[in-house]
């Protein structure tokens, strides 16, 4: 009898070996129903997702957003209007678009939410083409480092052509601070 309770055990198991969550695969394509802001998606799946390597500017008012304005010295106001800024740009690049993720190391940040690499059904490296348009700064958090030396080579082409929230009025705003 109890062979084979064990033998189903172990066969259940195995099918969910690779999933996070319950459902889920890495190939499943999932649409993104949400983009809550410029580095967290809402999945049809009902998953949030926290984008891995990037981190763009708050676009409410929150405990993180008070932690930048010290941090930075720079105006809240101006925080919220660049995170809106990334928010937007975030949306128009996934919502209603069918995605791919990839996992690394570490699968849920302490918020719970999922961490991934997302890509669009074309191929294309979400997380990436955020920081390439300029709109994300690197945040790498080990162990989860898979991309990074790519995200800081995109981070620094942006910032050398003034892309997205490094144009002139934001570079403005960095030097103020030093």
């Amino acid at each position: 009898m109890r062979c084979p309770v064990l033998k189903i055990f172990i066969l259940v198991g195995a099918m969910f070996i690779n999933s996070p969550f319950v459902g889920f695969s890495q190939n499943d394509p999932l649409t993104v129903t949400r983009a809550v802001d410029g580095d967290t998606l809402q999945l049809s799946s009902g998953e949030k997702v926290r984008l891995i390597g990037i981190d763009t500017p708050e676009s409410s008012n929150n405990s993180k957003l008070r932690r930048d304005v010290k941090r930075t010295g720079q105006d809240a106001r101006e925080i919220i209007r660049m995170g809106k800024e990334a928010a937007a740009f975030t949306r128009s690049l996934v919502q209603g678009k069918k995605v791919r993720l990839e996992l690394d190391v570490q699968q849920r940040d302490k918020y719970g939410r999922l961490l991934a690499y997302v890509y669009l059904e074309d191929g294309t490296f979400v997380n990436a083409e955020i920081m390439k348009a300029g709109y994300a700064q690197v945040m790498t958090i080990p162990p989860n480092v898979k991309y990074q030396d790519l995200l800081l080579g995109l981070q620094r082409e942006a910032r050398e052509k003034g892309r997205g929230l490094w144009s002139d009025k934001t570079m403005l705003l960095a030097k103020e601070k030093k």
